[in-house]
């Protein structure tokens, strides 16, 4: 509709917006993301980061985002892997369960400490630049 000046009607135009940014909001994708980390006696043991997209939508608010550089690339397993390093230093600031369990047989100490992050899901959208990760919460 056109306002007397010629304008299109600011309702017109305001719907637009909410359609063009609701697009956005949808290319967002989610992923669960578990990670663990075995130390025994003093060795790293394993690590393991499994990345599979959601199958339902999660539930929940998005927290402490993370900002990956991103290269025109879609796939979040290769973007981790890219980034490896500063993606495992996120994951330890998100907060991870321990566990620890000592043992003496024979007078011989032995230990093993595992962290986990437990299955997450994240949020994750990608942009030209950069992927956007936060985990919901």
């Amino acid at each position: 509709m056109r306002s007397r000046d010629g304008n299109l009607n600011f309702s017109l135009r305001l719907c637009r917006v909410v359609i063009l940014f609701s697009s956005l909001a949808l290319s967002a994708s989610e992923y669960l993301i578990s990670y663990k980390y075995v130390v025994k006696d003093a060795t790293l043991y394993n690590e393991t980061l499994l990345i599979s997209k959601a199958m339902t939508k999660c539930e929940g608010t998005p927290q402490d985002e993370f900002i990956l550089q991103n290269r025109d690339d879609k796939s979040l397993k290769k973007l981790i892997s890219q980034n490896s390093q500063e993606f495992i230093e996120y994951i330890h600031k998100l907060g991870l369960h321990v566990d620890h369990d000592e043992k003496t047989t024979n007078l011989r100490n032995s230990y093993t400490t595992v962290l986990t992050l437990r299955t997450t899901c994240f949020k994750v959208d990608f942009n030209d630049n950069f992927a956007t990760i936060a985990p919901l919460k």
